[in-house]
């Protein structure tokens, strides 16, 4: 007969059912731990040393460990700083023979949240697990609690576009449908995801962020599904995917308009069967996670030159936040430079009438992080308590690209402006202009070469 259990809920939605790690070495208790607890309603997975357990802690995400001392190939007490540094919240309950209590007092010093001493009685096992999820689930609370006292407030300002924005992204937040953000490079995209990420009910777990222009087939496919030791030639361990580690929490892609054609077929997959495998492995695993993607392409060109998938992209905008570009927003930009100048350690008293009047001239292509970017530089060198220099600002003045005439310049000529402006702001400097322009170097060098011919 099937024994009703009670998990506490764990973070990021419904009530999901608790993995465990078993460390144990004999085989008999394990049996009879798995038959019981499985009737539980729990998910065990199986470790008799403390290598099994490491590769099994690298392999998947686990909500609580049972770990005998005594093993094998060590003390199970060390093994606890393993896994505090793979999950600083994960709950830890040692089992220790009743001469052991000095070593189960020294792991409880050592991180532990509870100890049982043998011969374990699985019913009291039973009370302790769930006391024991329960102290987790407010570890992590704290933890979310914290982060979110350092979060990434989100800019939004006196332009009416940006309450909207606003509006569409509490809801966003309210829910659980992917969002897709579109927008200019930089225009805050990736903030706005996080925000919204902080603001859900998974902030107390991982917003898990990946740049898709960075990598490309199978390097971006080990990223995001993981993979098992053997599964190519550098393979030498088993690894976590991003998915992994988004369980319970938001996945954000960022540049999906640049994962490649192969990999999008991949992932359209994990979204329809809610189910992935890793690079390698035949073991079907799932991963409740959030997804919110950003591009600055336009998906709908991409799909009609075969470069993105159809199915794919109704499946990642279910709801889309276009974010305008900061020379659409310019009443906004004093308030904007202030909520920087503070954010960098400064206020706006280092600003004089001139340098602001620059700052409202200029067109910004890259938008909020070229502006940043542009008060962090000034601010560098600038002596400390003294006011902006206007000279600090004169590539600026002399570089000033005007908004694109559809009627004269072409997409591939305002690209070339764009990057010419970005890399003389930046003072030629190719890693500050890359990352300005949400690009890779090799990117950046391949599309220089092609405006240098």
């Amino acid at each position: 007969m099937h024994r009703g259990s009670s998990h506490p809920d764990l973070p990021g939605g419904d009530t999901m059912i608790p993995n465990v790690l078993l460390i144990e070495d004999n085989a008999s208790t394990r049996f009879g731990f798995v038959r019981y607890f499985s009737k539980e309603g729990y998910e065990i997975a199986e470790a008799a040393t403390l290598a099994e357990a490491a590769a099994s802690l690298a392999a998947r995400r686990f909500d609580i460990i049972i770990l005998d001392i005594n093993l094998p190939d060590g003390n199970g007490i060390d093994f606890i700083e393993t896994a505090r540094a793979n999950d600083p919240c994960i709950p830890i309950i040692v089992i220790t023979g009743e001469g052991d209590i000095p070593l189960a007092v020294e792991a409880m010093q050592r991180g532990a949240d509870n100890f049982l001493t043998k011969p374990v009685d699985n019913a009291a096992l039973a009370v302790f697990m769930s006391k024991t999820l329960e102290i987790g689930v407010l570890k992590k609370q704290q933890s979310a609690r914290k982060r979110l006292e350092k979060k990434d407030e989100f800019f939004i300002g006196e332009n009416k576009t940006m309450h909207e924005i606003h509006e569409l992204a509490l809801a966003a937040a309210a829910s659980d449908i992917p969002v897709l953000l579109t927008g200019e490079t930089g225009t805050g995209k990736g903030m706005l995801a996080r925000w919204i990420h902080q603001q859900s009910s998974r902030a107390a777990n991982e917003c898990v962020e990946l740049n898709c222009s960075g990598l490309r087939g199978e390097m971006l496919s080990r990223e995001i599904f993981g993979n098992i030791r053997g599964a190519f030639t550098s393979a030498d361990q088993d690894r976590k995917g991003l998915l992994d580690i988004a369980d319970r929490g938001t996945l954000f892609l960022d540049e999906i308009g640049d994962m490649s054609i192969d990999v999008q077929a991949q992932f359209l997959k994990v979204l329809e069967d809610k189910s992935y495998r890793r690079l390698g492995d035949v073991k079907l695993l799932r991963s409740n996670f959030r997804l919110i993607c950003a591009t600055h392409h336009d998906l709908d060109a991409l799909v009609g030159s075969g470069e993105f998938r159809q199915d794919l992209m109704y499946r990642i905008n279910m709801m889309t936040i276009s974010l305008p570009p900061l020379r659409e927003r310019m009443n906004d930009l004093p308030a904007l430079v202030d909520y920087l100048l503070h954010a960098l350690g400064s206020t706006s008293a280092v600003l004089t009438d001139e340098v602001m009047n620059i700052l409202r001239d200029y067109h910004w292509p890259g938008n909020i992080r070229e502006l940043k970017n542009v008060l962090e530089r000034a601010l560098l060198l600038t002596p400390r308590g003294g006011k902006l220099r206007q000279a600090q600002f004169s590539s600026l003045a002399q570089n000033r690209p005007h908004p694109p005439s559809p009627n004269n310049r072409t997409v591939q000529e305002v690209e070339e402006a764009h990057i010419r402006a970005v890399l003389d702001q930046m003072g030629g400097d190719i890693d500050q202009t890359a990352k300005c322009l949400n690009l890779s170097r090799a990117t950046l060098y391949r599309r220089l070469k092609l405006i240098n011919k």
